[in-house]
């Protein structure tokens, strides 16, 4: 009997990874295009909105430190397939957040649903690929894992932007939550086990790693998810209402769509870009650097453009430098983490990115009603210039270098 070689063997187990995140992203993404105007028909308030959309975010603060631990206890598979199957029974709540009043407690419970689903998920992809990759080639495979979590959440923005112009609100959430089924069904035929069991005796919200990498790398992504989630998805639609842009005709909230899906596109590809980047120069930090500029430089566009074709610019910028910090960032987290420790270390990334993605929607759709969009994205095109500040500090502070090669990392 032809075995398959280790080699062969990751490829497929990434493979399975990238399909069951692509199909669940699915229900991440659709909400985001719907939501926002919906509330409105809905009778509920922009603050309640922003806290609807911010909550799975706020239930990961609790969740991903316990996922992290309970990775480095009992493994990777049953934590992963359990987090796809929860996050698809939280994508069918948005139907009945149509159907049942009143509809902010659904569609509050489903986004608490998803981010106790998305912890589990977010800790056993990052880890699994680690444990299946070797040092110089884990810039890419966690590229191409990001770009597969990636690419489902743009084609549910696209999925509820256009199915829900198209046809219904409740089309594109049923869609959604018949993909996230399909996800947990390929996770449970292909992703083995593949992390070895530690000792550890208990689970608790606040057993997280707190090494200068783990919160180095933590801080970065906080800064990040912030101005990206927080703030650009969170206000794009109302953007486009304001300033009266249309996208083959559709209104705010297919146009919306269209756009984020353009940023989150661009993203996925720069995820995989990143990551082969990193790997093939030998360190992360300058390939950090650079897209956290590029960062900069789309949310200033963002600010100032006035026309279709300027914020597509911005959406291709901004995607570009989110997507391409996100490869070689994790690959550092796991660069510098102990094996034992890489689902703890997971759990801290996780948390501090989501207290920067749930922040986002609870401040900045309430500013952008009392001060305008270009403050609120002048002020986010800081964010990535504090994280690459913060982020040379640390790796200083660690390993005595600004710029330490992988091997240095590694050793």
């Amino acid at each position: 009997m032809n075995l398959p070689s280790p080699s062969l063997e990751s490829n497929r187990v990434v493979l399975a990874v990238v399909a069951s995140t692509f199909f669940v992203g699915f229900g991440g993404g659709v909400i985001f295009p719907i939501l926002p105007n919906l509330g409105e028909v809905l009778g509920i308030s922009a603050f309640m909105v922003g806290l609807i959309l911010s909550a799975n975010r706020f239930t990961r603060l609790v969740a991903n430190a316990p996922a992290g631990v309970l990775v480095d206890r009992i493994g990777t598979r049953k934590p992963f397939i359990a987090g796809l199957a929860i996050e698809g029974v939280a994508t069918a709540m948005y139907v009945v957040a149509l159907i049942v009043p009143p509809p902010e407690f659904w569609f509050m419970l489903a986004r608490v649903l998803w981010g106790l689903g998305s912890a589990l998920v977010f800790a056993t992809a990052y880890t699994i690929t680690a444990d299946v990759s070797e040092a110089d080639s884990r810039g890419t495979s966690m590229g191409i894992v990001r770009a597969g979590i990636t690419f489902g959440f743009p084609a549910g923005l696209v999925l509820g932007g256009v199915v829900s112009d198209v046809w219904s609100n409740g089309a594109a959430f049923v869609l959604a939550a018949a993909f996230a089924g399909l996800a947990s069904v390929i996770a449970y035929l292909i992703v083995p086990e593949t992390h070895v069991e530690g000792s550890q005796e208990s689970v608790k919200p606040w057993d997280v790693e707190i090494s200068i990498p783990a919160v180095t790398v933590g801080l970065v992504n906080f800064g990040l998810y912030f101005a990206y989630i927080g703030v650009l998805f969170s206000t794009l639609v109302l953007l486009l209402d304001t300033r009266a842009i249309s996208i083959f005709g559709l209104d705010a909230q297919g146009s919306s769509g269209m756009l984020m899906a353009v940023t989150v596109l661009t993203g996925a590809v720069f995820t995989l870009g990143g990551g082969v980047l990193s790997d093939s120069v030998g360190a992360r930090v300058p390939v950090l650097i650079g897209f956290l500029f590029t960062s900069f430089v789309g949310f200033v566009v963002l600010a100032v453009g006035q026309r279709f074709e300027v914020l597509v610019l911005a959406c291709i910028l901004i995607g570009a430098g989110q997507g391409g910090v996100g490869g070689p960032l994790t690959a550092l987290l796991a660069d510098l983490t102990a094996e034992e420790r890489v689902g703890r270390a997971m759990g801290t990334n996780n948390v501090l990115g989501d207290i920067g993605g749930g922040l986002g929607p609870l401040i900045s759709l309430p500013l952008v009603e009392v001060v305008s969009f270009e403050f609120v994205y002048g002020l986010s095109a800081v964010l990535p210039l504090l994280a690459g500040l913060v982020l040379v500090t640390g790796m200083y502070a660690h390993t005595g270098r600004i710029n330490p090669s992988i091997r240095e990392s590694t050793g």
